[in-house]
């Protein structure tokens, strides 16, 4: 057998988002870009801001070198102390804690500090709870450490469901991952559900189990109609979030994000030395220097995430009218509307005989649903929505 048969197995299980986007391709190559309608794949569309080009002809400009030499070369592997605490004093301002560069590690995206995450803090069998739905790469993050993915059921709307999570507690539990505004429901998990999930940690806590919350926040920013993203660290001691300038910025490619570690973490020395040795060994080394120094620039910089609300409510009428049962999301560029059938896999391939292309819920442990990503241009959504209504009337 030539690769390891683990990989081989991998291999079989893969993400069903990745498949559905290179299925994309073979149909645009077969039927042309315009009469493809491919809303597998989260890949932000909408263009970076101007201060990011700005930022970066700033910075590759020989006519305005930084002060420090060296300017792409290795760093401590943490990032440039003054981009983690640029960070910090923003965290600090938005949440009124006391936050510090050290409490900050740059990383390479969310997902690189999701591994770094796991290789710190798990032994191997331990386990990540994860509500249900969830991004499913998270399964493949936790083996990669030895660690075991616990997925819960949510209630019926998306939201936590507290009781199954203290059910799926046990000694080989490590961890409660959450992701909000989620992939793929685009479900803000409201500040009520917080404070229940941290009582029932805490309580965990009180009774000598320490169990870490993690919160994957990489679609923080954007929301909608006046929502916003608790924070976890008001709640709970024993937390640290993740984020990325992926959809921030629309620089999903350039792989640029941040883990924080809330200050009155148990035993933080040790967390945060171990975050930084974990950054290293996996061999992500350190952050991107080049996108460091752009994020120091333009932190409070956004995309336009109005772009994103329109396309959301054109997207959701459409599909209302068509026929098609779904929530409004709050936050992030994902609908997960309701399968007409029970198996989900069934009726995305019945979607593909339209030149429609979305992912089945059950990828994401949501079954019944299909996922769609509206991180594509508005004329795509007008003409797909013809085609969805005259899926579901031939079903």
């Amino acid at each position: 057998m030539p690769i390891a048969k683990h990989i081989l197995d991998s291999m079989q299980r893969s993400s069903m988002i990745r498949k559905m986007f290179e299925e994309g391709i073979r149909l645009k190559s077969k039927f042309g870009d315009e009469n493809v309608f491919d809303f597998s794949i989260g890949n932000p569309d909408v263009e970076p801001p101007k201060e990011f080009f700005d930022a970066l002809k700033e910075l590759s400009s020989h006519e305005n070198p930084d002060s420090m030499t060296n300017r792409h070369g290795y760093m401590p592997n943490a990032g440039f102390e003054t981009t983690r605490a640029a960070i910090a004093d923003s965290l600090a301002k938005e949440y009124g804690l006391a936050i510090k560069a050290d409490n900050i590690m740059m990383t390479c995206g969310a997902a690189g500090g999701l591994n770094t995450v796991f290789k710190t803090i798990l032994n191997p069998g331990e386990q990540i709870i994860v509500p249900k739905p969830y991004f499913p790469e998270y399964n493949f993050y936790a083996d990669n450490h030895n660690g075991q993915m616990v997925p819960v059921e949510s209630n019926a709307d998306f939201s936590l469901n507290i009781e199954n999570i203290k059910a799926a507690i046990n000694g080989k539990t490590k961890g409660v991952l959450i992701n909000s505004p989620n992939n793929p429901t685009g479900m803000i998990y409201s500040e009520d559900d917080i404070i229940k999930l941290s009582e029932l940690l805490s309580e965990q806590y009180n009774a000598g189990k320490c169990i870490y919350l993690i919160s994957d926040e990489p679609y923080k920013d954007i929301i909608y109609d006046g929502n916003a993203v608790p924070c976890i660290f008001k709640y709970y001691n024993n937390s640290l979030i993740i984020n990325s300038y992926s959809k921030t910025l629309s620089v999903a490619g350039e792989r640029i994000g941040y883990v924080a570690v809330n200050p009155l973490c148990d035993d933080i020395s040790n967390m945060i030395a171990g975050l930084i040795l974990s950054n290293r060994i996996l061999g992500y080394i350190n952050a991107p220097a080049l996108m460091q120094r752009i994020i120091e620039r333009i932190l409070h910089v956004t995309v336009n995430t109005d772009l994103y609300k329109k396309r959301r409510d054109m997207f959701i009428e459409g599909l209302q009218s068509a026929g098609y049962v779904l929530q409004k999301p709050e936050g992030a560029f994902y609908l997960f509307p309701e399968t007409p059938v029970e198996n989900d896999v069934e009726f995305v391939a019945h979607l593909q005989k339209f030149n429609i292309l979305v992912v089945p819920g059950s990828g994401f442990g949501g079954p019944g649903h299909f996922r769609i990503s509206y991180a594509v241009p508005e004329k795509v959504i007008e003409r797909s929505i013809p085609k969805f209504k005259e899926a579901l009337e031939s079903i």
